[in-house]
Formats: C-alpha cells, structure tokens, sequence
C-alpha cells in the first residue's frame, strides 16, 4: 500500500443538498489528496432512482466550483475510469454479484415487500440474517430446481450476501484505530435490487476497487457497514487492493447532542448546505451559506476546524496551508459541534483580509441585489476598504456603505428628535457655512473645523455628533464619520446637512 498512488473520492448520491458535514469530507479528502501528490475524484452514487432529483448532480458540481475543491476526475471532466456515475456503470456489478452467488457468498431472495412486511410483525426487530433467513424464500432455503424455475420465470429477486455466523471482523481506522464488529449483529444486506441496480454496499467495493482508490474518507454513521465491505473485498478477491479507511466524526447540534441537521438549522436560523437548494418535489428553499455571504474561504476554514487542528493556536488557514498543515492522524474521534458565532467570526476575519479588489464583484452584487448601482470601481474600493472591517457576512455591506451611493431614504429620527433644539439647528446651519468656505476637505480638516465650532457654541461631541453622523448615513453605522464626509466630498456633505435639517425641524 506504501507505494500505491493517493487516490480518494466523494461519492455523493444527488438527492438534495449538500450539507457541511458532505463537503467537510470532501475538504479532507481533498486535502490529502493534493498533500500526497494524488488524484480527487468525484464519482456519482445514483444508483437509488426512486430518490434522484433532477439537477441535483449539477447542484454538487456548482458548490464544489465554489468551494474552489475541484475534482480531478468526474463525469464532466471524465478520466481514465469512466464512466463516473454509477448508473452508467449498471451491468457490469450485476457480473460480481453472480460471481458471489457461485461462490457461495450471496443468494438470490424471492421475498415480497409483503411477505418481509409479515415477517417483521411476527419477530421483534426481525433482521434478515442468520437467525431468519432458513425461514424465507431464498435460494438457501429453496431447492435448486425451485430457484432455478423462479429465475427462469423471471421472478422479482435480489441478491443478498450471506453473512457468516459467530465471526469477529476487524480492520484499523486511520482516526479510530482498531475497529472490531460481530457478525452475528450485521444483517444480510441487499446486494442487488430488483431493478439490477446495486445497493450502496456492492457499488462502493466495486467502483473502489476499479477505480484505484488508496484511501476512502466517510462520515461516521458508515461505520455499521464497514463488515459489510470488508467481507464484499474479502469475497471478491480484492482484500491487498482494500482501500485504507478513515471514518470521520460527527458535525453535532450546537447543544452536542445529536448530528446536525437540515431541520436544526431552520429551527435555529442558520444554513446547513453549503448552496441554497430548491426541492422541486417540496416547493421548499432552504438557504446556503453562500446566499447568506459566506466567503468560500471562510467557510472551507470552519470545516477544517470540525474535527481537525493543527496542535497549535492557529485558526486562519488558506488553502494552501491546510493542505500543507492538514493530518488526518489529527482528526478527532469526537463529535464536533457546529457553533453559528464562531462560523460568522471566522467569515468576518476573512472579509477583513480579502483586499478590496476581492470583494469587489461580490459586493456589486449585494448592492444589485437592492438596487444600488455602483459606476466607479475606485471608489468603491475606497468605500469597501473603509467599511469591510465592520462586515461580518456580505449582505453587511449594504447597511454599511450603501449611503455612499445615495443619500439615506429615512433616518433614525428617534435617536435625535428628543433632544433636538435651536443650538444644534444653529449649529448645523453654520457648519454648513465653515464647511462651504474650507478649501481643503479631508477628515481630519472636517474634524478640525467641527470640533472648533463646538467649542465656539459650548456644545459637548455627545449633542453634536449623533445627529452630524444619522444626517450622512441615516443611522447609527458606518464608519468614522468624518471619514465618510471626507468620502462623499463638498457638495453631497453639505446638501446631507441641508436635507437632514428639513427632517429633523419638521
């Protein structure tokens, strides 16, 4: 296994949205991927057509174009073991689980969904298994001419495998170590549906080991099936090829109990999937991080904090560092839960350390979204400069600095009504006028000549300042306030002043 090349896939089934926990697992497979000089691959897992939904496929290739986790080998970019969706690879998995029933190790099962239904009733927690399967109709319990005459009738059948009895499977996780299962306790899972499409079970070992992979990174609630696998490598001959396994932990509810889900998120209010996602078959949108103004970067870094550090303080990682830095020795065993704070700060620190230049097209189009047109792009990388450390998602960047595309709509008037009177209407009156005569307009000459007619008047900066600031902004936001005077220039400060005056003396 030493020298085999690193290959590792995401193998998702395109059935809804792609939830934080999926591309978590697509960071770290990623990661030691491009670590080890090897090969990502996205291989599609639609082999369930009752629960495929249309667009789904092209929905998990579009967030991980903007998670900036491109796959090596997929359906669109294709690859030396195509096809990469398992549909497409329909009857060569029926050939391998014939090849099991010769063997011994899998049988035909006649049973109806009736029949099972019956069973079920009649046994507590009934598991077709060991203890059952002699009492069914299979190929076990059947005789050969009877099994013969139900295939060559064409019967409805699937093909289970036959676990063995009274067996300890074992193998060793690269995160949890040594890993043991009874087999008494696995059931005899569907190999083969009745459709001739293959179970998960079957596919996975499958399309593993034709495509060459070294390392299979899953979340943990795979972990039951693992003896399943490991006896389907072991069956089909392939057990030196076996790739080496890491189950990664669970991404918990805030409250650490129990794995986040989609249902959390809404009850809490905040997004689960990485892009927001329409059920066409519900009529329900469920928004993603990236709608709510995630940066793809920031969101990358707290996944990579689920679960995984680098034994050191460090929390701001690129991409590049994380898969310089990135250990899958280091991952917890542990549930890790989600912490909405945390994930908005780390956005937050992002904003703040993405030039102006990076944040511009996004920004255009949070101002589009609203209807504020944006005509000069130096200034606004002026204005994105002056305000991106008060942003924590996007959006934030609307309430922030749109007032310097337009003056403000309303104004907090409730902040200044109480205690205007005519010494600030005075005062306002005549900053205009000191304003107007100054022929330098920077901050710090608008702060000067501010602070000295404070004095002349004996106003204190609590009376003056508040109302100067709702007059520009319309709010109590933004950035310092004679920094966005100097920002709008002569003309539209003073024209804010006079408009604002009318408001706040009607």
């Amino acid at each position: 296994m030493a020298d085999k090349k690193v290959r590792v896939r995401f193998a998702p089934s395109p059935t809804g949205g792609l939830h934080l926990g999926g591309v978590r697992t697509v960071l770290f497979n990623y990661l030691f991927a491009k670590q080890h000089g090897g090969d990502f691959v996205l291989r599609i897992e639609d082999t369930d057509q009752n629960r495929y939904v249309e667009g789904a496929e092209q929905y998990i290739l579009d967030c991980l174009a903007w998670c900036g986790l491109i796959p090596d080998e997929s359906p669109v970019v294709g690859g030396p073991f195509a096809p990469y969706r398992q549909s497409e690879r329909k009857p060569l998995y029926r050939e391998y689980a014939e090849k099991l029933v010769m063997e011994g190790h899998a049988y035909y099962a006649f049973d109806t969904p009736e029949e099972l239904d019956a069973k079920r009733k009649e046994v507590p927690n009934f598991q077709y298994g060991h203890a059952h399967r002699d009492e069914l109709r299979n190929s076990l319990s059947l005789s050969q001419h009877e099994v013969d005459a139900l295939l060559d009738a064409h019967t409805p059948h699937v093909i289970r495998i036959k676990m063995p009895t009274d067996e300890t499977i074992s193998f060793n996780d690269m995160i949890r170590g040594h890993v043991s299962f009874e087999t008494n306790q696995v059931d005899d899972k569907v190999l083969l549906k009745a459709d001739g499409m293959p179970t998960y079970h079957l596919a996975v070992v499958v399309d593993d080991y034709l495509m060459k992979i070294s390392h299979a990174f899953r979340g943990e609630e795979w972990l039951p099936s693992a003896p399943v696998h490991l006896l389907l490598w072991d069956y089909l001959g392939w057990k030196a090829d076996m790739p080496q396994w890491a189950h990664l932990p669970l991404i918990l509810k805030p409250d650490g109990h129990g794995k986040l889900s989609k249902r959390d998120g809404a009850r809490l209010g905040f997004p689960v999937y990485a892009m927001s996602w329409f059920d066409v078959k519900t009529d329900e949108l469920t928004q993603g991080f990236r709608e709510l103004g995630f940066l793809p970067e920031a969101f990358l870094n707290l996944l990579a904090m689920l679960g995984w550090n680098d034994g050191g303080d460090q929390e701001i990682f690129t991409l590049d560092a994380l898969v310089e830095k990135f250990s899958i020795e280091r991952v917890s065993k542990a549930g890790a839960k989600f912490d909405y704070e945390k994930a908005k700060w780390y956005n937050a620190e992002w904003i703040k350390k993405t030039s102006a230049e990076g944040l511009k097209d996004k920004v255009i189009t949070v101002f589009a979204d609203k209807g504020v047109a944006v005509n000069d792009d130096q200034y606004l990388l002026t204005v994105i400069d002056a305000v991106k450390e008060r942003c924590i998602l996007l959006p934030d960047f609307y309430q922030q600095a749109s007032f310097f595309f337009g003056v403000p709509k309303e104004y907090d008037i409730n902040s200044v009504k109480p205690k205007w009177n005519e010494a600030k209407d005075a005062f306002f009156n005549l900053l205009i006028d000191r304003y107007a005569a100054s022929h330098t307009w920077d901050a710090l000459e608008l702060e000067n000549i501010f602070k000295a007619l404070m004095e002349e008047k004996a106003l204190k900066a609590g009376d003056v300042m508040l109302p100067f600031r709702i007059m520009l902004v319309g709010g109590k936001f933004g950035p310092h306030v004679f920094d966005i005077a100097a920002m709008l220039g002569k003309e539209e400060t003073i024209g804010r002043i006079e408009k604002a005056l009318v408001v706040f003396n009607g």
